[in-house]
């Protein structure tokens, strides 16, 4: 269904400037309300509106498929003992939840070191180093009695909404609910998936009375996703593994659609990267769980989805990528020039596409 590109692409025909200004610090204040730029892909039309209108482009039987992940709270501050110097301790993903181990980012990196001990809040929760293993990543068990609930409790207590670096604020109270889609539910992303965060419960109940579908996958996003690819070639690029469940019921959902040659559509990248690690012998979804490195760039051939929403992403991103090998490499790059003409918002917090 993806259109093909003519050629296998390089890292550097995926180079663009955002200016600073157009990179969004908050969200809309009512999330539906973002402004959403419809592209065609088989007129090449490119239609403004706002997210909300989105119940306009399906039908009945159409399917939405979204990803159910719940973003925690990721970004703990802390000191470490003796010098109590500050430091940041991201938590990527639990290794052994009986052990509280734990593969973390740590900042500033050179100064943690194995065998260190890490002090956060007033000495509610404390960590030792176990092991190196990149220039930032660390192994850490957290020397804590309780239960994996209680260690949940105190993570949220103590940890902080895990906004991307780009955000230039501090974080604030009503990050905890905006970074997070209301479809939330099975916890373990360190980032939201960001085209889910503009639905709201009226906007899926009015697509539910038209008779629209809602399907649901698990990505759980890691850092990966924010990763800058550095080879020129994208054949040799890796993609961070992440972890991902897709479940019968969107099985039988999605593929009931398929059948009757109705839109499945995929909210996001890290839906559309399940969906597309699960694709069975005669190009339908089937029930897998696991762990997905899949890279998606032109040219690609997408067997699952006929539609797609996805925000305004990155320069050279592997986001944008996908976005390129789903909707055309020239329509793509021609409307990311068009949403800077007509200042729409990127990243995280910005407006959306639909790509149809």
């Amino acid at each position: 269904m993806g259109i093909k590109a003519r050629k296998l692409m390089k890292l550097s025909e995926f180079k663009f400037e955002i200016p600073n200004s157009l990179i969004a610090s908050h969200p809309a204040e009512n999330r539906d309300d973002a402004r959403m730029m419809v592209i065609h892909r088989s007129t090449g039309k490119i239609e403004h509106k706002v997210f909300k209108d989105i119940v306009n482009y399906f039908e009945e039987g159409d399917v939405m498929v979204g990803n159910d992940t719940l973003v925690f709270p990721a970004r703990l501050y802390g000191r470490k003992e003796k010098t109590g110097a500050k430091i940041e301790v991201f938590l990527l993903r639990e290794l052994n939840a009986e052990m509280h181990l734990w593969d973390v980012l740590v900042d500033p990196a050179r100064k943690i070191r194995v065998g260190n001990k890490l002090y956060f809040g007033d000495g509610d929760l404390v960590a030792e180093v176990i092991d190196n293993t990149t220039s930032r990543g660390r192994t850490i068990r957290f020397l804590f009695d309780g239960d994996s609930a209680a260690f949940d409790k105190i993570v949220e207590t103590l940890g902080e909404t895990p906004l991307p670096k780009y955000i230039k604020r501090k974080v604030e109270p009503a990050d905890k609910e905006r970074f997070q889609t209301i479809f939330a539910k099975n916890k373990g992303a360190v980032s939201a998936p960001t085209a889910g965060m503009h639905f709201t419960k009226q906007l899926v109940k009015r697509l539910q009375i038209k008779g629209v579908d809602m399907a649901f996958v698990t990505l759980h996003i890691g850092l990966g996703t924010f990763r800058a690819v550095d080879v020129e070639d994208l054949t040799k690029h890796k993609m961070d593994s992440e972890n991902f469940i897709v479940g019968s019921e969107a099985v039988k959902i999605v593929n009931r659609a398929l059948d009757e040659k109705k839109k499945v559509c995929a909210i996001g990248t890290t839906t559309m990267r399940a969906l597309e690690t699960a694709v069975s012998a005669n190009n339908r979804l089937k029930e897998r769980e696991g762990w997905t490195d899949k890279f998606i760039f032109p040219p690609y051939e997408f067997k699952i989805c006929s539609a797609m929403v996805t925000n305004f992403h990155q320069p050279e991103s592997t986001l944008l990528m996908m976005a390129c090998a789903f909707g055309g490499f020239d329509l793509v790059m021609k409307a990311y020039e068009t949403a800077k003409k007509e200042k729409y918002k990127f990243l995280t917090y910005g407006d959306s596409m639909l790509i149809i």
